[in-house]
């Protein structure tokens, strides 16, 4: 190759000794090298295309930017229901979508998803902390759920399924999930009550109430943030935090562009970091300050016994030399990523 340029480059001068200048020589050789760079490149990555087996079926991408133009036209449809159309249109079981630089997989056959889930489990498993809304959400990926295998991942699934998830922490907080569970029931009964019988009972805004009641018991072993209502219904407390955690989860694994070209990641184009910022936000004003308050009181009071909840439990963690397992931030993450999949289920 190198003999090559130089023939060219004395060819040229020969033939044109006046017209080219240092300046022109230098762009000619700029430009060869580039074609020369890109067309090492391509024939490289056909060779390798051809030694992988083919992908699934699925729409011609554009170049670069892939399917994104196609999924950002979209009628009025949701993301999974565009590739919910894509697979009906194509006739398949699993399809293979390019966003930019990104292959999505999507599949709809039971026998594949074990193939996914539970024979390669060990590949499939993790995932890519590529999202920027999941690495707000979880703090960098210091929690076990929506985070990458790793060393942390390791360790706080270990404390997962060792003290949290385990049968006994499960018993022994029975009683707190009957006493809501009989305070539910209490309430709708004082609200048929009113006005003759003849009340409307708002059973979605009722079961989500619940269920942040059940969560505030395993977690802080309380019910209300502030003092609360005598009748058992929520506070204006209670319906922020349950607004901002179904936000949370509306938006978490949401589809961002950004995702798939990282450079618009700074200008936020779809809003969901500003609206995930401010829902962490204010789960962070009633939470922190109890996770803050009782950490202080286990570091003062050295005499405390046993645990009264879950927040105990991860605060009372110790390691070989003594210390606690883990830092503040990491119990903020894991309760704050804890309570949004006990909403979920």
């Amino acid at each position: 190759m190198e003999v090559a340029f130089i023939y060219v480059t004395q060819l040229i001068y020969q033939n044109f000794p006046v017209a080219i200048t240092s300046k022109t020589f230098i762009i000619f050789l700029f430009i060869s090298f580039t074609s020369f760079f890109f067309f090492q490149r391509y024939n490289h990555i056909d060779r390798d295309s051809n030694l992988q087996p083919p992908l699934p079926p699925g729409p011609k991408p554009w170049p670069l930017v892939g399917c994104l133009p196609a999924m950002l036209s979209r009628n009025n449809s949701s993301t999974h229901e565009w590739i919910h159309s894509i697979m009906k249109q194509f006739n398949v079981e699993i399809a293979s979508i390019r966003l930019r630089n990104t292959y999505i997989i999507p599949v709809t056959s039971p026998e594949l998803a074990l193939e996914f889930l539970k024979t390669y489990d060990s590949v499939f498993g993790s995932r890519s902390s590529v999202s920027k809304d999941v690495d707000m959400l979880t703090s960098g990926s210091v929690s076990a759920i929506l985070s990458p295998t790793g060393s942390q991942w390791s360790k706080m699934k270990r404390i997962l399924t060792s003290k949290i998830l385990n049968p006994s922490t499960l018993h022994q907080m029975l009683g707190q999930r009957t006493a809501e569970a009989d305070a539910l029931l209490h309430y709708i009964f004082n609200q048929t009550r009113k006005n003759g019988g003849g009340a409307v009972i708002n059973v979605r805004s009722i079961t989500q109430h619940y269920c942040g009641n059940i969560v505030r018991r395993m977690v802080f072993n309380r019910r209300y943030y502030g003092k609360g209502r005598e009748d058992g219904g929520p506070t204006f407390e209670e319906e922020e935090h349950n607004q901002a955690l179904l936000t949370i989860v509306r938006h978490v694994n949401s589809f961002s562009i950004s995702d798939f070209m990282p450079w618009l990641k700074p200008f936020d184009l779809d809003g969901h970091q500003k609206i995930l910022k401010n829902a962490l936000n204010v789960l962070g004003k009633y939470d922190d300050r109890i996770i803050k308050e009782r950490v202080q009181r286990w570091k003062n009071d050295k005499k405390i016994k046993g645990v009264q909840d879950i927040l105990d439990i991860l605060i009372s963690l110790e390691d070989d030399n003594g210390n606690s397992s883990l830092s503040i931030e990491e119990i903020k993450t894991q309760i704050t990523v804890s309570v949004l999949q006990f909403c979920i289920r």
